[in-house]
């Protein structure tokens, strides 16, 4: 999800850049920094940037600048109207308390916002310059898309890796589990002898039980095939064309569940050793998908 584009053109004297900035977000987070007079854009823009994005947060800044001598200001009429009648209902309140208020000047009344407008080329009267701005939003949307994508690519190299790791331990941990079922009886059966004592007989029906019972306990067979089900669904998120942040975000949470379990019956150091790796693997590849649309 991180990017940067920039546009930038000219139009009547008026020149303009856009700049967007997007990183990681949950969901999509739009925030506009637009200069006076262009606070119709922000309806399109929120619409477009909505249609194209998914997740993100996304910062965009508009700066227009007019060419050396060309600014200009101008008064607006209304704000200096309600500007004067603030200043007068404020004078009435204070002498009803028997206050009063140092006169307001000219250049007080100049200084209040929107009284005095400067006019950078955003104002409604340049309408060329308003058309020319609005036509950099789609340039500008691919240009963040397009960055956003070279970094997709990365990140889909390094999570593909990550996800062969997993695999791999996966099977590195099935077969240690099936050479560990196949030796669980020796240990047993030789505690038990000698409790027993020496060439005493073992009831091998008894001793079968526990050992059925062990290996129940034991038994790391659904996990593994859990794991190896979720490698398969990861692989096939990667291939996808469309969002798929949150889905992976959710299948990592189930591969740290079974990496969980894992450890937890392990009862054995190599695959308690396993277990560990395979959950720094799948903590890298948590960090990763937080980047991913």
């Amino acid at each position: 999800m991180t990017g940067f584009a920039d546009r930038a053109g000219e139009s009547g004297g008026v020149s303009w850049v856009w700049e967007v900035r997007s990183v990681n977000g949950r969901g999509l987070d739009l925030r506009l920094r637009l200069p006076e007079g262009m606070e119709s854009l922000e309806a399109p823009l929120r619409a477009a940037f909505g249609k194209a994005f998914a997740r993100g947060s996304l910062t965009l800044g508009l700066r227009m600048t007019r060419a050396p001598g060309e600014s200009a200001q101008r008064l607006n009429p209304a704000a200096l109207a309600a500007a004067v009648a603030a200043a007068q209902a404020a004078g009435t309140a204070a002498r009803e308390v028997g206050l009063e208020l140092a006169p307001m000047t000219a250049g007080d009344l100049l200084g209040l916002r929107g009284v005095l407008e400067v006019d950078q080329g955003g104002g409604t009267g340049n309408a060329t310059a308003l058309e020319a701005v609005a036509a950099g939003i789609a340039p500008l949307i691919e240009g963040l898309r397009a960055a956003r994508q070279a970094e997709g690519a990365a990140l889909a190299v390094a999570l593909a890796g990550q996800i062969d790791r997993v695999a791999d331990l996966t099977v590195r941990a099935r077969a240690t589990a099936e050479a560990r079922a196949a030796r669980a009886g020796e240990p047993l059966r030789g505690r038990v002898e000698a409790l027993l004592g020496a060439g005493a007989p073992v009831e091998e029906a008894r001793l079968a039980q526990e050992l059925a019972l062990i290996a129940v306990k034991a038994d790391l067979t659904e996990e593994l095939d859990r794991l190896e089900g979720h490698v398969a669904a990861a692989r096939q998120l990667l291939a996808e064309t469309g969002p798929v942040g949150r889905k992976f975000d959710f299948l990592t949470q189930e591969f740290n569940r079974e990496a969980n379990t894992l450890c937890s019956k392990a009862q054995a150091g190599d695959l308690t050793a396993i277990g560990l790796e395979m959950k720094v693997v799948i903590d890298q590849m948590r960090e990763q998908v937080q980047n991913v649309e």
